[in-house]
């Protein structure tokens, strides 16, 4: 309560203290308001820096601005009303940036900071992402930005630049960019190994069990846990005494070289000591030849004989043994039984000791100096002076040739080692503790560390450009250094030796370099039928092709000039360049194929024959002959390609007798005048008449002089009271066009009668055929002639007429489409004929000569083209100017290429494009390699080092030796090292732990190799070493048990077998299998790229160990062969084109169509269908725009009948009565009607009356003649307008009478008797080709359409007529896209095998598009690559064995020791799972010594093993599997990583704390692979079960499954469930066994498990049908049906785990309630009296049929009644 009113009372305290603050506040901002400044309303303004300008480049130019004044709310007004000291600069000064700057200045990129989350970069996005809800589980991880610092600076210095020069060339690079903050990773480690063995056999001892690092912890996950868990056993009790103590060894110590020896005085020479005989020796010896000539050597012989004399000197104290001193006196005092008195008499015997061991060297030295020295004396002695002089000046010549010296200076020094013993605690005791018979040995002989030594880098080189090159690519030039010193003894490894660097020729001397650039042959011929698809018909006969094709062109690359242009054209032969390789040509190589247009041959089209001329002389100013003929022509209406030469004949004749050349012509008759000048009755017409010629044209008058004048023609002008009889109607048209022996041709008229005679008064009517006349026409014979004329020829030259030129070269060619050339004139000749129509050729007189066709005509010639090659491009270069390994033939080839085809006659092209030659013979590859020479003298570690060792002997034991070694060529040439070191193998071993023998000692050499068997599992092979030097001597060493010098074996009985390994390749055509064109050019469809093939499989051989081997052993070529089929594509098939369909209007324009239907449709990567419609049909159409010739089809009608009186009076014959006609549609002709079609065919609107009703004059009166054409209406149609038609009077009145009116009117009603018309433009039609053409160039089309007023087509002369325009395009040109198949290059060559061995390897070949389908073109295949297996070849390889256990030196018991392993031969199938098998070495000897590409060869090193009781860290382990930082199984890009570990063992539990750390590193790896981690749960057993975590590899790990998801593993219930038959259920909670029922308390915990009764229901198949059984009665007895319970045995368990009664017990009691109900009423009414005798026996039925269904039902009731 304090604390509440404390707050109350704090919080009411502010409030008074905020009273005041607020008032401050306000007061001082109302004191703000009062005198508030005024905001200015005039501001100055500026606008951007525009450019740096100046005259020079750098700091000296200058930019301006705008600035102006503006007002407040934004208007620019007078600079006087802004402040003028407030006005900004509007010039500065700048850089002016220039293009030389761009080497000068460079953006300078800062690295990228760490990835910030995106939510942290702002304090917002920081407090969002507080409240936010953060995810339960990390899935990818977190977006993020880095930045980064981005400045421009001074390339030179990397001075700061201003960021405007840079931005000048190159935009600013971007400052941010986004990352990924990945989720954390935990570390991964494997389950727990089996426990190890009791680390003691007896006593107490630890278990150990480890695990491994599969995955680091990374992004800040959780650190590895111990990978070490560790439990004490206990074997037994221990009988006797525990060794406590262990010798331990020590590493070695520093390589150390001895001191000088001091020098020694003057001996006499009576008391010189004599050189050792292996010393003299060994110096005086001459070096071999080969050695002389090496030119290397080691340069230790003075430094061995510097330690020599150091053994010489007088024996010095050892660091050793004052450590030993130091020991023995530390131990002393440790000691626990020792005192004073003790450890002085261990001082005084130590003193002793060595004063005795320095006595007896001391006089063992003298010794054997006074030996050595008597030797020498006598070896000087026996020697001859020539031969020391001899010696002395080869010993000379080499220490000068010697290089080796120079590189690696050998220094053999000595190493110690400390022998210690060590307490099992780990503590060190006194040796004595560890006393053996013998020591370890503590010292050995040492090569002195020698780092790398290098030279200053020399000068640059040259540099490798020496031009300048256009495109901006830089040449290179090179510096060096030399070695001076070779590291020696695991020193610093040497630097590199060369650098490299980008470089320009500099100096105004250096030229520009050359260019190459792509050049092109000239296009070849345009091709047609590569377009053709397969069901074309035209592919048999190609003639005449046209339309569009492909044509090609072949792109070669030359060397040119600068001032060349890129792509260069077709070139004369003088200048046509050589062919050079393609790859000096940069960029993109010019197309090779294109489309091309050839043009389609324009077909000649003639009108229709004219009518035939009257009969005519030949020439009309030659009339001598009385020949004749008729003749009829018709004209070119499309002018055809080639001239009119091509056309059908234009004119044929008919010869006829008595011809002229001119006639008259009667134009019209004039009115009939009666004769006498009587009103009426007979008279005369008078003809007018023109004079004409044979072509119908009018002429002078005297040209018919010779003509018959046409007479005048008798008439009658009808009396009243005569017959009136109409004019007669014009000629029929003639009904045959000449006549024969059975044909004639016939004409007719007709007139009809217009009005009766007047009885007996008047002129009678003729009878009926008397009114209708014929008459013959074309009675001239059918013999028809013409002149037929051939082809023109060939056009040969007109020796007549002198050339211009000989020929032509480079003219670009008719196949890029250009005009050719004319060089001379030539003549055509052509045959020309007088043919006879359906019979033949006839004598020349039959035809008219003077309408001849021409037989010659001038032409020109085309100039010869000759062929042009281009010349020999170089020959390509042979693959290597050396070889290594066996020898292999190469050929060289060269080719030069055509530029242009030969063409009319010019000269032909060479046959042989290309030439090709065997290389010369490769020299040997100037190789390095390493020389060793001969091992130099074994070193011995000096003797005032080894001399404490007890048994050791001054001239035997371990040492050191070296060798020179030398680099040469391979033909043995002396070179400098750094050859070697560049290209040669590992420099071998220049030195070699020794033994020098000692007296006992037997030496033997190596054993040689195992000799060669002849023949498999026949005889035997051995292999032999020797006895050396004194050994051969020695009794013990030749003992052949102990020393064998040979061995035997059997030779190996080997079995081969052979088995097909891996799959089939891909089926491959037999090579030569294409057709190809003119240039290389592809038939597009004849391609033989399907058929019958061959599919290949690898043999694999194996021996009887299942070890792979050479093919040839089981005598098989390598592959299994065997045929297959690619399939042929089909492309696809349409129809032919249908029949053109009928016009769609029979007057006017209209369309026609013809379609092609879907006959196949393609498969196997044929060419594919058009568009499908809704009915899967392909359908193509060609839709026509047509034209109906509006008088095609006309209406011809008969004369009128005679009138038939309807009242006739039978004196006059006149009155009302009907005339009748039949009217026919007929096509029309030239000639006229000619044939009857269907009447639909004419326009209805136009049909004549086929009747009419009109009275017929009576005699006396008036007869007109019919009534003429109605005039034209004036336009525009009106009513106000009006047309007329007119008749004439042909029998005047008689008596009183009058002629009717002979005009009639109506007025002019639109759409009725006047319309109007216009032109109406069709739709374009689809692009129409030639019949010869696929695709290109083609025309559509659309016509013109007269239209009425009322929407009627007319013809089109109504609107001519008008003389409407016309100003639509009536054609255009249009394009069919090609359907160009895809063209693919040739297989390349065969690559080079996948793998050098193993069954995985494979050959691969590949092809290009070179040119992608085009429309309905052929697609390209899917298969551009094809493989088949490489011959199988065992792999061999270098591998190292396992190491050998650690072992330290005889004597001790732990320490730094060695392991050892060997390298041998093995073979493998180079797969993953053949692990390999070891065979012989022999198998390897052509393999480089290298393990893994390593060719570093280690088979020893140093090892530690643990002493007892010691705690170290194991073995590293193997490296886990490269893993993927992964999500969700896919990899987000952060690399791979691999990881290793290292345990920790412990064998005492009492040195646990003096454990090392584990350790664990993890390195970067490639083709890494993602893991998923889930946990997985076993099934529960009680309340528990096992959880684990496993990676989706199917292996158990511990870590890496998220800890939030990690399954319940016990489910065991709080309290425990106690109670008997209780157990804790899957909730948690307790409950009861099958077959008991939970009692819970009040508090709802389980009170006790009660025994339920249990009913058995029978089912199917129970035998015990019927049978009620209570468990309870026995519920110990075990039940048979308790295995299949859950399918035949129901429990009823009333109370819940709760104790409380389950729902349906009371639904059971709700049932058995009205179930008791039901049985009452239903017995009740079965045993009432019924009323009625009908009904009872009803009722009798329901009381059966109600009992027996009751009667399960009371057995359940009395089920229930039990419980």
């Amino acid at each position: 309560m304090g604390r509440t009113t404390g707050g109350g009372l704090g919080s009411l305290g502010s409030l008074f203290w905020s009273i005041p603050l607020l008032l401050c506040v306000w007061t001082s901002g109302t004191g703000a308001q009062t005198p508030a400044p005024t905001k200015p309303i005039y501001l100055w303004q500026t606008g951007q820096w525009g450019r740096c300008m100046g005259s020079e480049c750098g700091p000296g130019g200058s930019q301006s601005r705008a600035v102006w004044c503006a007002h407040a709310e934004g208007w620019t007004t007078l600079h006087t009303n802004c402040p003028d000291g407030e006005r900004p600069d509007n010039r500065q000064s700048c850089f002016r940036v220039c293009d030389w700057h761009k080497e000068l200045y460079d953006w300078q990129l800062g690295a990228w900071n760490q990835c910030v989350p995106v939510s942290q970069r702002g304090m917002a996005g920081a407090a969002d992402k507080a409240g936010a809800p953060k995810p339960d589980a990390c899935q990818r991880g977190e977006e993020g930005i880095q930045t980064r610092e981005v400045q421009c600076v001074q390339t030179a210095d990397g001075a700061p630049a201003e960021d405007a020069i840079c931005e000048y060339f190159e935009p600013k690079p971007r400052l941010e960019q986004a990352c990924l903050i990945p989720c954390p990773r935990d570390c991964v480690v494997s389950l727990f190994s089996d426990w190890t063995d009791c680390s003691k056999t007896c006593g107490t001892g630890l278990q150990n069990r480890v695990r491994t690092i599969l995955a680091p912890p990374l992004f800040g996950g959780s650190a590895c846990p111990n990978l070490t868990e560790f439990r004490t056993c206990q074997p037994g009790p221990c009988e006797g005494e525990e060794s406590l103590y262990s010798l331990k060894v020590g590493p070695w110590g520093v390589c150390s070289i001895p001191p000088p020896p001091p020098i020694p005085e003057p001996v006499p020479e009576s008391e010189t000591v004599p050189v050792p005989e292996s010393e003299s020796e060994s110096e005086s010896e001459p070096e071999t030849e080969s050695e002389l000539e090496s030119g290397a050597a080691v340069a230790s012989s003075r430094r061995a004989r510097h330690t020599q004399a150091a053994d010489m000197t007088e024996p010095q104290t050892t660091d050793q043994e004052e450590e030993d001193d130091d020991d023995e006196d530390e131990d002393g005092d440790a000691s626990p039984a020792g005192g004073k008195g003790a450890r002085k008499r261990d001082r005084k015997e130590r003193k002793n000791r060595r004063e005795n061991r320095k006595k007896e060297r001391k006089e063992n030295r003298l010794k054997e100096r006074k030996e050595r020295r008597a030797r020498k004396k006598e070896r000087k002695q026996r020697e001859e002076p020539e031969t020391r002089e001899l010696i002395t000046r080869r010993r000379m010549r080499n220490r000068q040739n010697r290089q080796g010296a120079k590189l690696w200076d050998l220094q053999v020094g000595y190493q110690l080692r400390e022998v210690m013993c060590v307490h099992k605690s780990g503590s060190t005791a006194a040796l004595s503790h560890c006393q053996r018979e013998t020591l370890p040995v503590t010292y050995q002989a040492c090569v002195m560390r020698r780092d790398c030594e290098v030279s200053e880098w020399g000068e640059w080189g040259v540099c490798s450009k020496n031009c300048n090159d256009p495109n901006g690519s830089k040449g290179q030039r090179l510096r060096s250094r030399r070695l001076t010193q070779l590291p020696v003894a695991g020193g610093e490894e040497c630097p590199l030796l060369e650098e490299t660097e980008e470089c320009t020729p500099q100096g105004d001397a250096v030229q520009s370099c050359i260019m190459y650039n792509w050049k092109v042959t000239e296009w070849s011929e345009c091709r047609v039928d590569m377009l053709l698809s397969q069901q074309d018909r035209r592919r048999g006969n190609q003639t005449g092709l046209c339309g569009g094709g492909i044509q090609n062109r072949e792109v070669y690359c030359v060397q040119t000039s600068n001032d060349t242009p890129a792509i260069l054209g077709p070139i004369k032969s003088k200048d046509a360049s050589r062919p050079v390789d393609s790859a000096l040509c940069l960029g993109s190589a010019p197309n090779t194929t294109q489309l091309c247009q050839l043009p389609c041959p324009v077909e000649c089209q003639v009108s229709a024959w004219s009518a035939w001329g009257p009969c005519t002389y030949e020439i009309c100013s030659d009339q001598t002959t009385k020949k004749g003929f008729k003749l009829r022509k018709r004209r070119i209406v499309n002018e055809p390609t080639g001239g009119t030469g091509n056309c059908p004949h234009l004119t044929e004749a008919i010869p006829c007798d008595e011809p002229s050349c001119y006639d008259w012509l009667v134009l019209r008759l004039e009115p009939c005048v009666p004769d006498n000048d009587r009103p009426c009755g007979p008279g005369t017409q008078i003809p007018q008449v023109k004079c004409v010629n044979s072509d119908g044209e009018f002429v002078d008058s005297q040209l018919c002089r010779d003509a018959i004048l046409p007479m005048p023609s008798l008439c009658d002008v009808p009396c009243p009271k005569d017959c009136v009889l109409s004019p007669w109607t014009m000629w029929s048209p003639c009904s045959h066009t000449c006549s024969g022996k059975n044909t004639e041709g016939r004409q007719m008229r007709a007139r009809s009668i217009l009005a009766y005679n007047a009885g007996e008064g008047g002129v009678q009517c003729p009878n009926s055929s008397a009114l209708q006349e014929t008459r013959s026409c074309n009675e001239h014979p059918c013999t028809v002639y013409h002149w037929q004329t051939g082809a023109w020829g060939q056009c040969i030259e007109d020796t007549s007429v002198p050339p211009t030129n000989g020929s032509l070269i480079g003219s670009g060619g008719s196949g890029a489409g250009g005009l050719e050339a004319s060089c001379a004139v030539g003549m055509q000749t052509r045959k020309v004929i007088c043919v006879r129509v359906n019979v033949g050729q006839v004598p020349p007189k039959k035809c008219p000569e003077s309408i001849r066709p021409e037989t010659v005509r001038p032409c020109l010639l085309p100039c010869k083209r000759d062929c042009v090659v281009t010349p020999y491009s170089d020959w390509t270069p042979c693959p290597a100017t050396c070889q290594t390994g066996k020898k292999q033939k190469f050929k060289q080839s060269r080719k030069r290429i055509i530029i242009q085809l030969p063409a009319n006659g010019g000269q032909d092209c060479p046959e042989v494009l290309t030439q090709e030659k065997d290389c010369e013979a490769p020299s040997t590859c100037p190789g390095y390699r390493w020389k060793t020479h001969k091992w130099r003298r074994c070193q011995l570690v000096p003797w005032s080092v080894r001399q404490e060792t007890p048994g050791a002997l001054e001239t035997c034991g371990p040492g050191l030796q070296a060798r020179a070694v030398s680099c040469r060529k391979q033909d043995g040439g002396l070179v400098d090292a750094e050859l070697c070191l560049k290209s040669a193998s590992p420099m071998p071993a220049l030195t070699q732990s020794c033994q020098l023998p000692c007296q006992d000692d037997c030496q033997l050499t190596h054993w040689s190799k195992f000799s060669t068997c002849q023949a498999d599992c026949v005889g035997v092979r051995t292999r032999k070493r020797a006895l050396v030097g004194k050994s051969k001597k020695r009794e013990q060493c030749k003992n052949t048990q102990q020393f064998p010098l040979s061995e035997t074996q059997y030779c190996p009985c080997n079995k081969y077998s052979a088995q097909p390994v891996g799959n089939w390749s891909d089926c491959i055509l037999p090579e030569g299998g294409r057709l190809e064109g003119q240039l290389g050019m592809r038939v597009q469809g004849d391609i033989k790229e399907c058929g019958q093939g061959y599919r290949y499989q690898a043999m694999a051989c194996y021996d009887q160990d299942s070890r792979l081997v050479e093919t040839a052993r089981c005598n098989s070529h390598g592959y299994i062969e065997e045929a297959c089929i690619i399939p042929c594509p089909s492309d696809c098939k349409l129809s032919e084109w249908s029949n053109w369909s009928r016009c769609s209007k029979s007057c006017g324009s209209g369309v026609k169509v013809r379609s092609k239907w879907l006959r196949e449709k393609p498969y196997n990567g044929g060419r594919p269908c058009p568009k499908l419609d809704h009915m899967n049909q392909a359908q193509v159409y060609e839709v026509v725009p047509c034209l109906s010739d509006c008088g095609q089809y006309v209406w011809v009608a008969e004369p009128w009948s005679v009138w038939k009186v309807s009242s006739v009076d039978l004196k006059e014959n006149c009155g009302e009565g009907v005339q009748t006609r039949k009217v026919r549609c007929m096509l029309n002709t030239i000639d006229g009607p000619s044939d009857p079609v269907e009447d639909y065919l004419c326009d209805p609107e136009d049909m004549p009356l086929g009747a009419r009703e009109s009275r017929l004059p009576c005699p006396e009166d008036c007869v007109l003649s019919d009534w003429g054409a109605w005039s034209k209406c004036p336009l525009p149609c009106s009513n106000s307008t009006t047309r007329e038609r007119t008749a004439t009077p042909i029998r005047q009145p008689g008596g009183a009478k009058q002629c009717p009116s002979t005009t009639e009117k109506e007025p002019c009603n639109l759409n009725s008797n006047c319309f109007t018309y216009s032109y109406n433009i069709t739709d374009w039609s689809t692009c129409q080709l030639s019949e010869r053409a696929v695709c290109g160039s083609g025309i559509k089309t659309r016509m013109l359409d007269c239209v009425r007023s009322d929407g009627k087509s007319v013809d089109l002369k109504f609107c001519e007529e008008l003389g409407l325009e016309k100003r639509w395009q009536m054609n255009l040109s249009c394009v069919v896209e090609c359907p160009v198949n895809c063209q693919l290059s040739d297989w390349s060559p065969w690559s080079e095998c996948t793998h050098s061995c193993g069954l995985a390897g494979k050959l691969w070949r590949r092809r290009w598009v070179i040119q992608v389908s085009q429309g309905d073109g052929r697609p390209c295949p899917p298969q551009l690559e094809q493989w088949k297996p490489c011959p199988v070849k065992p792999c061999h390889s270098w591998r190292y064995g396992a190491w050998s256990p650690c072992s330290t030196v005889p004597g001790a018991r732990c320490g730094d020791g060695e392991r050892f392993r060997s390298v041998s031969c093995f073979v493998s199938d180079g797969s993953s799972k053949d692990t390999g098998s070891m065979v012989e070495e022999e198998l390897c000897e052509d393999l480089e010594l290298a393990v893994d590409g390593d060719k570093n060869i280690i088979l020893q090193e140093t090892c530690a093993v643990p002493c007892p009781g010691e705690c170290y860290l194991m073995d590293w382990t193997s490296w886990s599997p490269c893993q993927l930082s992964c999500a969700r199984g896919v990899d987000i890009g952060l690399g791979a990583v691999q990881v290793r570990s290292r345990a920790v063992l412990a064998q005492e539990p009492e040195n646990l704390l003096q454990c090392p750390d584990q350790d664990w590193e993890a390195r970067p790896c490639t083709e890494g692979q993602c893991y998923e981690y889930k946990w997985m749960a076993s099934a529960w057993r009680g309340s528990s079960r096992q959880v684990w975590c496993q990676r989706s590899d199917g292996l158990n790990v511990t870590g890496g499954c998220p800890s939030t998801s990690e399954p319940v593993s016990d489910r065991s219930c709080v309290p425990a469930c106690d109670k008997p038959r209780s157990v804790c259920t899957e909730a948690g909670i307790c409950g009861c066994e099958d077959g008991y029922t939970e009692v819970m308390t009040s508090d709802g915990l389980l009170d006790q498990c009660t025994l339920i009764p249990v009913l058995e229901i029978p089912t199917a198949g129970d035998s015990k049908a019927d049978v009620k059984t209570i468990r309870a009665l026995s519920p110990t007895l075990p039940t048979s049906n308790k295995p299949a319970r859950a399918g035949r045995t129901w429990f009823l368990q009333p109370f819940g785990p709760d104790g409380k009664l389950k729902t349906w017990v009371y639904g059971v009691a709700a049932g058995a309630f009205v179930l008791m109900v039901f049985i009452v009423s239903m017995t009740y009414l079965a045993c009432k009296k019924p009323k009625k005798p009908q009904r009872h026996h009803h009722h009798h039925y329901n009381h059966h049929h109600v009992n027996n269904r009751l009667k399960p039902l009371t057995l359940a009731y009395d089920g229930d009644a039990d419980m």
